[in-house]
């Protein structure tokens, strides 16, 4: 990387030497030509750091050259700011350095362009939007010539490289979009030496010390690690040169993010650190497909494999095109290690990924190659013609595009990819849009299964069809209930709804919308004016439209509105607003106080997402209700009601939830089971039968928040026989507070 102005000049030298390796020397003179262009317009500027400005064109054209791209992009990447920044017309580049590269710089220059537009003070709002433009305006750019976004990526690895000279806020802004936008693109496209870099770049600023801890543990164990994979790669080496096959086997370093979620999962599962299997890793280079089986087989014969740690992602590539054997070995000393297995050619492609098409340019097996692994963009385009707000296409991108996949098959036996957790209504709306309105059940490996189970890799999917034309549940689009992952079945889905009676749509919106306030506990009373104030809908019956189709959320609508929905309450909020001083406890902030012990009040039992107050007590502290608990609103001392806020959650709180329904054997075991799987504590349980038929069942559940309440809330109403699921209101006896 290209530091300091001296660098400048040996930095040329190192991108000369790059491209030359790889370059015909015909074509160097355009690279020297647009470098002297680039640092004469340049003359003068400087960055952040006080570096001269060229420093920052000549990383991207670095790290171009890395991938081997041609000598078109190298000089787009030495150019791709004199447009913006200098003022040079598009029309100066093509008479000096022809069309094509032109072309790369005038669209790197418009994504350039949104950016910077966007991170100047404005509403959050708009400045979202900006960004989600900026996203969509880059895919589209990606789709007439992908080297646009390469350079984009090349761009923005060296800003992430020099990120500590950004102002805080602004650097957390471009950390939180490298990770959810530019390093997953990198990795769709197959570029993983980006892409792992970006990450790591992007985890340091978001998460530092968490960065820290885990570069500690990693450094702590190098040596021995590193000695440990020499000696297994010898043993490895000689047995392979017994059988003569010819091979390059080296260690894989674990880079520190991808350490980090290793550590979540296993953490999750009540492992540590010190059992992350491909800590210690090694790759295993051969010169056919042939050879890659024969190493597996070596490799299994040496030593024991793990049950359910291989992938043969060579007769079954991933969707980028990505092939490796991938197996994890009991190894010597009874450590698990595991091992990749692929050829050059495979190696090359993992690596480089859609950058290696230019290499091969003249071969149409290579060309072939390219288009498959840009597949997903073709598609994803064909969908976004759908989307009418970018922010829209930007979220299909974070749930269809960049989440993990899984490989399913038709019973054809194509295959299709969908992200990890797509449902067969997923697989369906993914066949055709007609399959999956006209959904009413699947099979999966030939067993009829729920409509919401997750898919797993290699699962052969069959739909089956409705003989009517009654169109998709309203259910589907409940993201409580599980039935849709994809953003694109969500899409249709809502176009589906958007298509019948308007009339029909507000009735529905409106029941949908009081019936999940009226199971949170609260009325949608007097509340009109906020509720238009925080949509962009002018009149209450386009809201409930939008909620009846499903272009709004309903359980995020409900949220927002919940604090506005106790005019009464609203009554008790002290006419100063105190400063906050301190945490009285590690969930609870108690505002205009100093430290003083909190309980949560078991009248109301508050949960996070609640609207809350405090009541200082004359032994006990402070006791938080909820606003509209019972015994707030008729106290009678107002003085000694104080300002309380939500602080650092994460653990359980006490909520009390009644049950109506019709009385049937294992009633309660199905509503057990909806308990167990959502990992919550039930604490107690009453029932009450009746005469009418009819039971209820009032339970006291741990949970984490107002989210997994109305999450669990809408599962219970699907059991069999469940007449409705609500939240105790808080109790209408005067208690003691």
């Amino acid at each position: 990387m290209v530091t300091t102005r001296a660098d400048v000049t040996t930095g040329l030298q190192r991108l000369l030497t790059k491209t030359r390796s790889y370059i015909p020397d015909d074509q160097i003179g355009l690279i020297e030509e647009a470098y002297s262009f680039a640092e004469a317009s340049h003359a003068g500027q400087l960055r952040r750091s006080g570096e001269p400005y060229m420093i920052h064109p000549l990383d991207a054209a670095l790290t171009i050259a890395d991938l081997q791209l041609d000598a078109v992009t190298v000089a787009a990447a030495l150019l791709h700011d004199v447009q913006e920044d200098c003022g040079v017309p598009n029309q100066e580049l093509k008479r000096r350095f022809g069309a094509e590269v032109a072309h790369l710089v005038d669209g790197a220059t418009k994504l350039e362009h949104i950016t910077k537009q966007s991170s100047e003070p404005q509403t959050i709002a708009i400045d979202k939007s900006m960004q989600a433009e900026n996203v969509r305006k880059m895919f589209l750019a990606m789709a007439e010539d992908v080297r646009v976004v390469i350079v984009k990526l090349a761009d923005r690895l060296h800003n992430m490289r020099t990120l500590e000279h950004v102002e805080p806020d602004k650097r957390l802004r471009v950390a939180q979009e490298t990770m959810e936008i530019y390093a997953p693109l990198a990795s769709r496209l197959g570029i993983w030496q980006i892409k792992w870099e970006l990450e790591d770049l992007a985890f340091q600023h978001l998460q530092p010390e968490k960065y820290q801890e885990i570069a500690q543990l990693i450094a702590s164990k190098r040596t021995t690690r590193e000695r440990y994979v020499a000696r297994v790669e010898k043993i490895l080496q000689e047995e392979l040169a017994k059988l003569e096959i010819e091979a390059v086997v080296q260690g894989r370093a674990k880079h520190i993010y991808s350490v980090y979620q290793k550590m979540r999962m296993y953490a999750a599962q009540g492992k540590t650190f010190n059992e992350i299997h491909d800590l210690l890793a090694l790759r295993v280079l051969v010169n056919s497909v042939a050879d890659c089986y024969a190493v597996l087989g070596t490799v299994h014969g040496l030593w024991r494999p793990i049950a359910g740690e291989f992938d043969d992602y060579i007769a079954s590539p991933r969707e980028d095109v990505y092939q490796s054997l991938h197996t994890t070995v009991m190894c010597v000393d009874h450590r698990p290690l595991e091992v990749q297995i692929r050829t050059h050619e495979m190696h090359e492609l993992a690596e480089y990924g859609v950058a290696a098409h230019w290499r091969y340019k003249e071969g149409a097996a290579q060309d072939v190659r390219f288009e498959e692994r840009l597949a997903w963009l073709r598609r994803l385009l064909e969908w976004q013609r759908d989307i009418a707000h970018a922010e829209d296409f930007v979220e299909a991108l974070k749930t269809d595009v960049f989440q993990d996949q899984v490989f399913v098959y038709t019973p054809n036996g194509e295959i299709k990819d969908l992200p990890a957790g797509a449902t067969a209504i997923d697989f369906a709306y993914r066949i055709h849009t007609d399959l999956g309105h006209h959904c009413v059940g699947s099979k999966v490996n030939g067993r009829l299964v729920a409509l919401n189970q997750p898919l797993q890799n290699g699962d052969v999917v069959e739909i089956l069809k409705g003989r009517s034309s009654r169109g998709p549940s309203r259910d589907w689009l409940n993201r409580n209930l599980g039935y849709v992952k994809t953003s694109h079945a969500r899409q249709k889905i809502r176009q589906w709804f958007r298509k019948q009676e308007r009339a029909e749509n507000i009735e529905k919106g409106r029941e949908l919308l009081e019936k999940e306030l009226r199971r949170l506990g609260v009325t949608l009373a007097e509340c009109k004016d906020e509720l238009l104030r925080q949509s962009r809908y002018k009149k209450l019956d386009d809201i409930y439209a939008a909620l009846g189709f499903g272009e709004l959320s309903l359980h995020q609508t409900a949220l927002r509105l919940e604090r506005f929905l106790a005019p009464e309450a609203a009554a008790l909020t002290p006419t100063k607003r105190p400063a906050k001083t301190s945490y009285a406890t590690p969930e609870i902030q108690v505002l205009g106080t100093g430290d003083l012990l909190t309980q949560l009040g078991r009248c109301c039992s508050p949960v996070p997402g609640d609207d809350i107050i405090g009541y200082v007590t004359r032994s006990r502290g402070v006791t938080v209700h909820r606003r509209d608990c019972f015994n707030v609103l008729h106290e009678d001392e107002k003085q000694r009601l104080v300002e309380v806020e939500w602080g650092r959650t994460g653990d359980l709180y006490p909520v009390a939830v009644q049950i109506e329904a019709w009385d049937r054997v294992a009633l309660l075991r199905d509503i057990s089971t909806i308990i167990a799987e959502e990992k919550v504590n039930m604490v107690a349980v009453r029932t009450q039968e009746r005469d009418d038929g009819t039971t209820a069942i009032s339970l006291t559940l741990e949970t984490q928040g107002v989210n997994q309440l109305s999450r669990l809330l809408s599962k219970f109403e699907m059991v069999r026989g469940v007449i409705s699921a609500t939240r105790h209101a808080p109790d209408s006896v005067s208690q003691n507070l």
